[in-house]
């Protein structure tokens, strides 16, 4: 049975009196007024902010860091022979020997970052970003490890990251909502990735799914030609439901379904426009890659992405597809990565000339990475035990990389960073101590980290 507080808060309480009324914990604060007219309006947080928002790049399947941002000497002179230790006990599929990489590296930039001569693009801007070289996970298995990137959680529902930024911080445009998903994975986890899960129904993903001008939110556009008609429609459709609630005082799910009428008919009139990437100049195009294959379709995502982050939805994720190479590495990773590097560094690019990186968090990352040692004869298994993610903006020290993983790639060995300790420096980031944003729900009081999670300091600016 689910256990939520009543977070209605009809008149004026001390600080105490709220905490005490609401199933909201916010640095010892609860956050008062959630269901007032407008519940996911502006919320400032509670400690200094380095980033108002982030756009979440995600590379679902899992890239082969290996084959990207981490070369290893040692695998180009043992290609072939067996792993000189054992490899872990728990494994997704049977594995032979080691597997040099096939593509080349150099260092670029002044940081002198390594970058695979698959990604030009993102190398000639690597003095942008921040590598974490030691990520690791739990999970070997593509539902649990997306589950746990997304959620804090590989084994239960829990609310996605989005959806407790979204909670914690609230919309900066109400006639948008806090967290955006553009065509998000339809297994593996599915909905799970973007859902709110216990929190309540309005702080979920709202889906904008399809291709290029035909990519939107669905249903956005009303059957009614008169903007009054809708108007008197759904006045009469929040009295019925209004009347109804009154014998269900606290359920957030009928609340959270009347706001979601209002925050609709709001979004008809603002979310067309902001979708609308055909109007965008020539140079930007150019700039992603959205003028030309293989790039158009991912590069639309991304422009996207930007307009509804610049719009202030606080977070914006975007899915790449399918990065499990298990057979067919050489030909999957660079159609794949010809796909995705030019659209992803023209978004960080757009950003900078803006003057929006600074204040956006941009996270790249799958939800693991790939083995050094082989499957079949051209393919890598599941990594979880040691692989790269990315951070740009927001905060984060530029030009730099944290940890490292061990000679043949397969551990994070130096410095090495979970998904919780992730969650964690992304919520610090945005001014939120990730120990103190909490829910209570089935007696207990969860959060994105549950009880883990350290803030990676030293890539902070």
């Amino acid at each position: 049975m689910m256990e939520l507080c009543s977070n209605k808060l009809p008149t004026p309480m001390s600080r105490r009196e709220m905490l005490k009324t609401s199933g909201i914990g916010f640095g010892g604060v609860a956050l008062n007024a959630l269901l007032s007219q407008d519940s996911i309006a502006l919320r400032q947080p509670p400690n200094l902010a380095r980033t108002k928002r982030v756009i979440f790049l995600f590379m679902h399947g899992g890239p082969s860091t290996l084959d990207l941002f981490d070369p290893k000497d040692a695998l180009y002179k043992n290609n072939g022979k067996p792993l000189p230790y054992d490899k872990p006990r728990i494994v997704s599929s049977k594995t032979g020997n080691l597997l040099a990489s096939p593509w080349k590296f150099k260092q670029h930039g002044q940081s002198g970052a390594s970058v695979s001569e698959l990604l030009p693009n993102i190398a000639s801007i690597s003095d942008d970003l921040c590598f974490i070289n030691s990520m690791h996970c739990s999970n070997s298995r593509h539902g649990g490890a997306l589950l746990e990137l997304h959620t804090g959680s590989d084994t239960f529902t829990r609310p996605a990251m989005g959806s407790w930024i979204n909670y914690g911080l609230g919309s900066e445009n109400n006639n948008l909502p806090g967290f955006i998903t553009i065509n998000p994975p339809s297994s593996h986890g599915g909905s799970g990735a973007w859902s709110s899960a216990f929190l309540p129904a309005k702080y979920g993903g709202t889906m904008i799914s399809g291709k290029g001008s035909n990519m939107n939110i669905p249903f956005i556009k009303s059957p009614l030609k008169e903007r009054s008609q809708q108007r008197k429609e759904i006045d009469l459709i929040n009295a019925f439901n209004k009347n109804h609630i009154s014998n269900f005082e606290g359920n957030t799910e009928l609340e959270s379904r009347i706001e979601s009428y209002e925050l609709a008919f709001r979004m008809q009139m603002a979310a067309p426009e902001i979708q609308n990437i055909e109007d965008e100049p020539d140079h930007i195009n150019k700039l992603y890659g959205a003028d030309q294959k293989p790039t158009d379709e991912f590069a639309k995502q991304c422009i996207m992405a930007r307009r509804f982050s610049e719009a202030g939805v606080r977070f914006v994720q975007v899915t790449h597809r399918y990065w499990d190479s298990h057979g067919n590495l050489k030909d999957e990773h660079t159609k794949l990565s010809k796909e995705m590097d030019k659209p992803v560094a023209g978004l960080i690019q757009d950003l900078k000339q803006r003057g929006l990186l600074d204040e956006t968090l941009v996270l790249w990352g799958g939800e693991f990475g790939r083995t050094p040692v082989a499957q079949g004869n051209n393919g890598r298994d599941h990594n979880p035990h040691g692989f790269t993610m990315f951070m740009a903006g927001g905060g984060i020290k530029p030009g730099t990389k944290y940890g490292s993983t061990d000679s043949f790639g397969y551990h994070a060995e130096e410095n090495p960073v979970h998904f919780h300790d992730l969650h964690a420096t992304i919520l610090h980031l945005m001014g939120i101590d990730h120990t103190a944003l909490t829910y209570k729900y089935a007696g207990r009081d969860f959060r994105l980290t549950d009880v883990h999670g350290n803030i990676i300091s030293d890539i902070i600016i």
